[in-house]
């Protein structure tokens, strides 16, 4: 057993060591519908030229994002990007280099990422930036960790304009630790009253602007009255396009923005890899996770980059580190450096003026099909709607017609009782053609 070097008796050593009696014993953690029952429905042995026919078949069956109109956002969104970022990324010394270990010796690696760190604290209005995370939704749960730490509290507050699967890792995390989660209902009019929900005994408040259904939320007060009560604001965001145009939430009151930089440099990627954008005040970065790169001297009085404050797992501090984070989204990372260095101040800002322009239009023009109702109030390149009957279908009967027009909010939370809302996102790659076709497709389906 070359690949399976373990023998039974190893095994039943480990499962003893673990304080459990069997694999399954094991997994109890896991939820009964995520497992599976038997195994994979693919053949057991092929050919390497009969596996890239298979393959080949299957991937036939998915519609490219780029070859049909496109409004598919919820948390990943389709932009253009340019090629200059995937050429220098592919360079070899980017593409097969890993975590500097050894960060003497990597001075380019560090130079990246500490210009990253300066345009994520530039962009959210915040002292510091880590080297980044995972992605943003394992940067929330991250975030709603440190502030337990920092207020010595350990109940958090989540409004319900935050992402459901940002909610949901959350409260898995929180679950493990035995630390209290109090999500609000998700609403699409964005009126929800959180201050309401503010006491002495939280830790922290997320709120995600613009939010899961689009809007957008002035964050001044909720962070003047979390300061109030000892708490600690923290500020998500899944566009960073976004910041091009609105306040930045460190100008708002926020103590940690957290969010994810996909929409920079980064495409699709079937849902992956991502990079996680997280900062915070510069009095709090002793319990900021993940890694920072400083910048510094050698002996020679030459400019040079050092790994600080690295109280990861897999360094010094090993079990008193301040998260699990094993690695960062280097390459990720790096093509987000990349990327915003080419569009700059004011090519960020043109970018997501198109965004919200584009998204504008879109919206005139659903809300012109009988049946559309706009639901968002302010937005900035993603809203929500509501359409007669299940917004599921609905979408199905859009992609027969070879329009990807959202994503029902019933697959992102199926217990919301939402039914009827679908997420539409209109970036500065849609064409008037697009609106157009989205809106007769949409006409035809609830005629």
């Amino acid at each position: 057993m070359r690949y399976l070097p373990l023998t039974k008796a190893d095994r039943e050593a480990m499962l003893a060591e673990i304080g459990v009696d069997s694999i399954d014993a094991f997994f109890a953690d896991v939820p009964e519908k995520a497992r599976l029952k038997d195994l994979v429905d693919l053949p057991r042995a092929m050919g390497e030229l009969e596996v890239e026919r298979l393959l080949s078949r299957l991937s036939a069956k998915n519609v490219a994002a780029g070859s049909v109109p496109f409004f598919v956002g919820a948390g990943a969104y389709r932009h253009h990007v340019p090629a200059t970022v995937d050429h220098l990324i592919q360079r070899s010394e980017f593409l097969t280099s890993y975590t500097p270990y050894q960060p003497e010796i990597t001075q380019g690696t560090l130079q990246y990422l500490f210009e990253f760190q300066t345009q994520v604290a530039r962009l959210t209005g915040m002292e510091v930036a880590n080297a980044s995370m995972y992605d943003g939704s394992t940067g929330c749960a991250e975030a709603v960790l440190m502030a337990h730490r920092v207020t010595r509290r350990n109940k958090a507050i989540l409004s319900g304009t935050l992402h459901p699967h940002y909610r949901d890792v959350v409260r898995t995390i929180s679950d493990m630790a035995g630390d209290e989660v109090v999500a609000l209902a998700a609403d699409p009019s964005g009126k929800e009253d959180i201050l309401a929900a503010i006491d002495d005994t939280v830790s922290c408040i997320v709120v995600q602007t613009p939010g899961v259904f689009g809007n957008l939320t002035d964050l001044a007060a909720i962070a003047e009255k979390a300061h109030a009560h000892g708490a600690l604001l923290i500020a998500v965001f899944t566009e960073v396009v976004s910041l091009g145009l609105v306040e930045p939430p460190g100008a708002m009151g926020a103590d940690i923005v957290v969010g994810e930089g996909q929409g920079i440099g980064n495409g699709l990627n079937f849902g992956g890899p991502y990079v996680g954008l997280f900062a915070t005040r510069q009095k709090y970065v002793r319990q900021m996770p993940g890694r920072l790169t400083g910048e510094t001297v050698d002996a020679e009085g030459k400019r040079g980059f050092v790994l600080t404050l690295s109280t990861r797992e897999q360094h010094i501090r090993r079990d008193k580190a301040t998260s699990n984070i094993c690695t960062n989204s280097g390459l990720c990372a790096l093509a987000f450096t990349i990327h915003l260095s080419l569009l700059g101040d004011l090519g960020l800002t043109r970018l997501a003026e198109l965004n919200h322009a584009n998204a504008v239009r879109l919206a005139e023009a659903l809300a012109g099909v009988k049946g559309v109702k706009v639901l968002s109030g302010s937005f900035f390149n993603e809203f929500a709607i509501s359409v007669p009957g299940k917004a599921a279908d609905v979408i199905e009967k859009l992609a027969d017609r070879g329009v990807l027009g959202g994503v029902p909010f019933s697959r992102l939370d199926p217990d919301s009782g939402l039914d009827d809302v679908i997420l539409v996102a209109s970036t500065e790659i849609n064409t008037d053609e697009d609106r157009a076709a989205y809106a007769a497709a949409l006409k035809e389906v609830l005629a």
